[in-house]
């Protein structure tokens, strides 16, 4: 009864290492970095200037003054004609010139136009003027 059985089929340890998986996520992310090394690259070469400006906090009520597609002005929600775009701002800002506007245009507004708005505001004076774009939409309607 006291006999030991052993058998011949035993598995026997394999010390290799196996670098298929590691071939393999390799060659993935190879694959990832050729496609998106291009989108990471700008096609117009220009020469930027360096910046030591940081980012400016938006203010808790900003101004906006908006151009509709129709050419029609809004400083806020309420709408003004660029006749009373001056006696407006000044209401609206409680008589602070050193305020910053922040100034909305439709894309379909002419140029003229948006200068017209701009010119106004300097005239009224209003200097500190941001131009408002739609954020992290690269190309969007083109």
């Amino acid at each position: 009864m006291g006999a030991k059985i052993q058998h011949d089929d035993e598995l026997v340890e394999n010390h290799e290492i196996n670098v298929t998986p590691f071939i393999d996520v390799m060659l993935v992310l190879l694959i990832i970095f050729m496609v998106a090394a291009p989108l990471a690259t700008v096609d117009v070469n220009v020469d930027l200037p360096a910046s030591t400006a940081e980012a400016q906090p938006k203010p808790d009520s900003p101004l906006y003054l908006t151009i509709k597609a129709d050419n029609s002005l809004a400083l806020g929600n309420d709408d003004v004609t660029l006749e009373k775009l001056s006696a407006a701002l000044e209401t609206a800002s409680n008589g602070d010139t050193g305020q910053r506007i922040f100034l909305r245009a439709d894309k379909s507004v002419e140029y003229e136009t948006l200068m017209q708005a701009m010119n106004r505001l300097r005239e009224a004076g209003y200097l500190k003027v941001a131009l408002v774009g739609l954020e992290g939409v690269a190309g969007a309607g083109q």
